[in-house]
């Protein structure tokens, strides 16, 4: 195995201590104000875009998100090509959601005039970036769209905010699960939640080129089914077991706490078990993202007033 690979794999493993974990989530989930739980954070590996924090939970946990970005962009740095391939097509999230904040502003830009309101800086994606540079540039959400469609994203189906979102998120989807491997079925996962909430609780059926792209992953059985019943029996084994109980789509934000939960024991393993090559890359990756969702949930319940004395499973619960 390459310096390269020998490299990077050093510096995953070392990205653990970057994590809050357990115990650390549970005192931040136990703070009564977020004013506490922020004093708590200050002296954790999340503490360094803090400074900047408002009061608003929002920006606490845009913050939290903001670190977790610094560290992949770290990671990346130290990769060999195909590394930095892998922790990029895991960060598209990133680049997906400054997408969405630019998009809104373009809405908003061509609306009547309304109150004035702060827009978050776009998240510094670094090497992370896929086709962000053109995406910006843009001044329509016409314009937005071409860009999209001209790109690796491929076409969204649509220039609204909905459909650029949902044809983002679905190719980011299918081009994790292609480029890698390992973490292919969290992919395939992943895109079933997103197809079920959008159909089946948002009622909003998906653009044609967006379903063609999510049928590679979940079968054309499953994307064009009419009934969350009949999407769940048709999914594959390998999106399928995020929704094993799930009855009713309602019920889905529990899906999402059981796809976190395996998402981090795989990390763990894989960052455990495996040697020099890109799969502790990938688990360093999910490792840190957990931890980072979590912690966002956290921040989320500590403004409520704090509940670190619940059981681990209402710390799941998505803020």
């Amino acid at each position: 195995m390459g310096a390269g690979w020998v490299a990077g794999v050093t510096r995953a493993r070392a990205l653990r201590t970057r994590c809050l974990g357990p115990e650390g989530v549970k005192e931040v989930a136990g703070a009564r104000t977020l004013d506490d739980a922020l004093r708590r954070l200050a002296a954790t590996p999340y503490r360094g875009d803090l400074a900047s924090v408002g009061s608003s939970p929002a920006e606490a946990q845009r913050a939290v998100t903001a670190t977790l970005l610094w560290h992949l962009r770290i990671l990346a740095g130290w990769q060999p090509t195909a590394g930095t391939e892998a922790v990029r097509a895991l960060a598209a999230g990133f680049e997906i959601c400054n997408t969405e904040r630019h998009l809104s502003a373009l809405v908003a830009d061509a609306s009547p005039p309304g109150p004035d309101r702060l827009r978050p800086s776009p998240y510094r994606l670094g090497a992370l970036a896929i086709a962000w540079t053109r995406l910006s540039a843009t001044r329509t959400p016409a314009e937005l769209r071409s860009a999209l469609t001209a790109s690796s994203w491929g076409d969204p189906g649509g220039d609204s905010p909905a459909a650029v979102a949902t044809g983002m998120r679905v190719s980011a989807a299918v081009r994790l699960a292609g480029a890698v491997p390992d973490a292919a079925r969290w992919a395939a996962a992943r895109l079933a939640l997103l197809v079920a909430r959008e159909v089946f609780v948002m009622g909003r059926r998906l653009p044609d080129v967006s379903a063609h792209r999510a049928a590679r992953l979940l079968g054309p059985r499953a994307v064009d089914a009419r009934s969350y019943a009949g999407f769940r029996q048709a999914l594959p084994d390998t999106a399928g077991w995020v929704l094993e109980d799930v009855g009713e789509a309602a019920d889905l934000w529990r899906a999402e706490a059981r796809w976190w939960d395996a998402v981090e024991r795989d990390g763990r393993d894989m960052l455990r078990r495996s040697r020099f090559g890109p799969r502790p890359v990938v688990g360093a990756v999910a490792l840190l993202s957990a931890d980072a969702w979590r912690t966002r949930g956290a921040l989320e319940l500590a403004a409520r007033g704090g509940r670190g004395d619940q059981p681990a499973e209402v710390l799941d619960a998505p803020g």
